[in-house]
């Protein structure tokens, strides 16, 4: 567990650690150079570097946490790689369950699996499913989401890498829209994040602007014609 500096979370809880690349948002992963670093410094957790690994110690973190928190869930994975077995995915999400007083945020680039599971797990209102889409190649994510039986559906459209065009919001609970940041940054132009702003306003989704990114994200700042948008789902779970 740890506090996070993500802007549309509290914390992150990493009970798997590791990922590979599987579309062109992951080209410049951020998680990957994280975990580089942490296996040099011989962070136990790491010493695999960024290789899948399951980490069931970790499984009964949350259980302890007393003051209501929104989790990010494997900010340093995806929970529904392939070499994630079954059986751990179910018992991240029996943990999940049994702290209603959290909301946890799960995001994958992997919605197929996450469907192909998705009978086999406990979804209680507490637990979001979300999907990355950098291009609109990667709008079917979209349409698997929406199958999903999580209560709250959320986009993250990071790094947005070119135009949306129309997104099928019906089902889509919350939006989430971020250029990507660091040395190897590639560009996003204001017209594509104003077109999903006034796309998720006209569908009544709440929409959160998370960065300009580049090369110095602090200083490219938040701020999108004007205006900082925090607007987070209407349906969080209240414990």
């Amino acid at each position: 567990m740890a506090l996070s500096s993500i802007e549309w979370t509290e914390m992150t809880w990493n009970p798997v650690t590791g990922c590979t690349k599987v579309s062109t948002g992951c080209q410049n992963c951020y998680a990957e150079a994280m975990a580089r670093r942490l296996h040099a410094m011989g962070v136990p957790k790491y010493r695999r570097g960024f290789e899948v690994a399951c980490h069931p110690t970790e499984l009964e973190t949350p259980l302890r946490w007393r003051k209501p928190k929104t989790v990010f869930v494997n900010s340093m994975s995806d929970l529904f790689h392939k070499d994630v077995p079954a059986s751990f995915v179910k018992s991240v999400f029996d943990t999940m369950a049994k702290c209603p007083q959290h909301n946890f945020q799960v995001l994958t680039k992997r919605p197929r699996r996450a469907l192909a599971l998705d009978q086999t797990l406990p979804w209680s209102p507490n637990i979001w499913l979300g999907v990355s889409v950098e291009d609109k190649r990667r709008i079917p994510r979209i349409e698997l989401l929406r199958e999903s039986s999580a209560k709250v559906r959320f986009l993250s459209l990071e790094p947005l890498l070119g135009p949306l065009g129309r997104i099928p919001l019906a089902g889509i609970d919350w939006v989430i829209a971020g250029g990507e940041s660091g040395p190897k940054a590639r560009p996003m132009r204001q017209e594509w994040v104003l077109d999903i702003r006034d796309q998720c306003h006209a569908a009544g989704v709440p929409f959160f602007f998370k960065q300009w990114g580049g090369k110095n994200k602090k200083k490219a700042g938040r701020l999108l014609d004007g205006n900082t948008y925090d607007e987070m789902p209407r349906c969080v779970n209240a414990a």
